[in-house]
């Protein structure tokens, strides 16, 4: 399976302390060998790793990698959206990540942005077409949304507002992935559709992030790893196998590409890309 020719890409977060940022370098030159389009870098509720952020963006662009950072707009305003939007062009960033973003606790209000696709309407407004701006699906329905269909005509919104691409949520039903694409496909969209791809590695890890965002753990795949206990070993064996098959099916449905939740380590992304090749 040819994953040079698809759009390959994966996510870090912005390391907190020195040790953090070091143990990241060391996952990066390591991820840097299986040639990503791009790393993507996210970014805290509120602004909260705004600066972590663009450190970690513009070391990994100073390596020669492209790289795209989040931006949320909960909790902002449009002069300071706009400042960080300069701030990434005068450093030659062109690839942004457009997100509403989670309130963070203690925000009573969400700013002057309601929407993501009020951002990407904004960054449009303000840059052109200076950057490739991706947003954010829900193959499984946003955890927010009202329904369904509200969470696809949300969807249609930000990409009509200008988004070039789309990357999803994490899941493990390629059903739903495939029948999202359907329907919005159906609906006018015709941008790429990557699939987020998040490794097993952690049972207790996975159920606390599943039940955050709203991914379904299949009941075969929860009790299965619940029954190893600790056995870490087994654990990731059989993420392995899980997510490998989820990934090759995507693929071969016709998915343009994968993005790697790699939770800033290389072993399960690199495990993953080397059975896909």
């Amino acid at each position: 399976m040819q994953m040079e020719t698809h759009n390959f890409s994966i996510e870090f977060f912005p390391p907190k302390t020195a040790e953090g940022a070091e143990k990241l370098r060391a996952t990066r030159a390591k991820l840097s060998e299986l040639h990503p389009k791009y790393f993507s870098v996210t970014f805290g509720a509120g602004g909260t790793t705004q600066t972590g952020t663009l450190d970690t963006v513009r070391e990994i662009m100073a390596a020669g990698e492209e790289a795209a950072p989040h931006l949320s707009c909960v909790g902002g305003t449009r002069d300071s959206i706009r400042a960080i939007l300069n701030e990434y062009k005068s450093h030659g960033i062109k690839r942004i990540v457009a997100l509403r973003g989670d309130l963070p606790s203690g925000y009573g209000a969400s700013g002057e942005f309601r929407y993501a696709n009020e951002l990407v309407e904004f960054i449009r407004a303000e840059t052109g077409d200076w950057f490739h701006i991706e947003v954010a699906a829900y193959p499984e329905v946003h955890p927010q949304a009202r329904s369904p269909q509200h969470d696809l005509d949300a969807f249609v919104r930000k990409v009509n507002a200008g988004a070039n691409a789309a990357i999803t949520q994490y899941f493990y039903n390629a059903d739903a992935y495939f029948q999202f694409v359907e329907q919005a496909t159906k609906a006018g969209v015709t941008v790429p559709i990557v699939p987020g791809i998040m490794p097993i590695t952690n049972y207790t890890q996975l159920m606390r992030f599943s039940d955050m965002c709203g991914a379904e753990i299949p009941r075969w795949v929860r009790l299965k790893l619940a029954s190893f206990g600790d056995d870490t070993a087994s654990i990731k064996a059989f993420g392995l196998d899980v997510v490998t098959d989820l990934a090759q099916r995507l693929l071969k449905g016709g998915a343009p590409g994968l993005h790697f939740y790699s939770m800033n380590q290389a072993a399960p992304t690199t495990a993953l890309w080397q059975r896909l090749v």
